[in-house]
């Protein structure tokens, strides 16, 4: 019987392991300076982190201790928004996995959770858009510099992700429930064939239905509507099965002109560890 870390570690194996997932790494494919082995070596490091999660520790002392661990290898980021998933439902999975228990372990989020979000980005960059001007001092980007402002503000990590939903799909997970990680889960429970090909299908049906907000801010709403539009053109002729070489030229494409729908692998790896620890999927 495998832990709720040892589930999300796998969870986390399994999301980069499948392919084709247009545009990222997975265990055919490398990005310039990131490659699949980081993403191994990341999913290693993490296990603390989760572990303390899963022992009751609160959800930004754990999270900030899964980035720091995940941060010791060579590709830089690796997993930060997949571990932003996870840590949450880690720690619901100490009772119920179910969507309610993972909204109130939002619910309780403190002022200290959050301090310890902003003090994981000390170990790692993360791409992130410029904050509204009266956001400033709450840029995430300065990192533990920015626990003094955020503790006068009074906000936990619930409100930190409230105010970041405009245009971050991980964070709308956090305020609503984290519907599409739960719908991705029935999705994998329901699908066939090996596991990393059902994580490479659920991903193409994700970013078929939604345009990826990490190519959104990188790229601009334009590619990222592009991306999500030919991702469903071939997810609704089923053109992993039937199209196998169209789908692979896409995931070679979007690599090449360095377009990485990254939050559509997050919430796929939510996914994963849901269906995992529902004991949904078969190993």
């Amino acid at each position: 019987m495998r832990t709720p870390a040892q589930n999300a570690q796998l969870a986390l194996l399994l999301e980069v392991a499948g392919t084709p997932k247009p545009g990222n790494v997975d265990r055919h494919r490398d990005l310039e300076a990131l490659r699949f082995e980081h993403f191994l070596a990341g999913t290693i490091g993490a296990q603390r982190g989760l572990e303390l999660a899963a022992n009751g520790t609160a959800v930004g002392p754990a999270f900030e201790r899964a980035i720091e661990g995940m941060a010791g290898q060579q590709g830089g980021n690796t997993q930060f928004g997949a571990l932003l998933l996870l840590v949450p439902l880690v720690r619901a999975a100490r009772e119920d996995l179910s969507q309610a228990a993972v909204e109130s372990v939002v619910e309780e989020t403190t002022v200290a959770d959050a301090a310890g979000f902003y003090r994981a980005f000390d170990h790692v960059d993360v791409y992130v858009s410029d904050p509204p001007a009266e956001m400033d001092d709450l840029d995430v980007r300065r990192g533990s510099d920015a626990v003094p402002a955020l503790e006068d503000r009074g906000l936990t990590l619930s409100d930190v992700m409230a105010r970041s939903v405009p245009g971050d799909d991980v964070a709308r997970e956090w305020v609503r429930g984290f519907e599409r990680s739960f719908t991705a889960a029935n999705r994998l429970a329901e699908a066939d064939g090996p596991l990393s090909d059902r994580a490479a299908a659920v991903f193409l049906s994700l970013l078929a239905e939604r345009p990826d907000t990490l190519v959104a801010r990188r790229r601009g709403e334009d590619v990222a509507r592009e991306v999500a539009d030919r991702a469903a053109t071939l997810y609704e002729r089923g053109a992993l099965e039937r199209e196998p070489a169209a789908v692979e030229a896409f995931a070679d494409e979007l690599v090449d002109r360095g377009i990485n729908p990254g939050t559509t692998a997050d919430i796929t790896a939510a996914g994963l560890f849901i269906a995992l620890e529902r004991e949904a999927l078969e190993l």
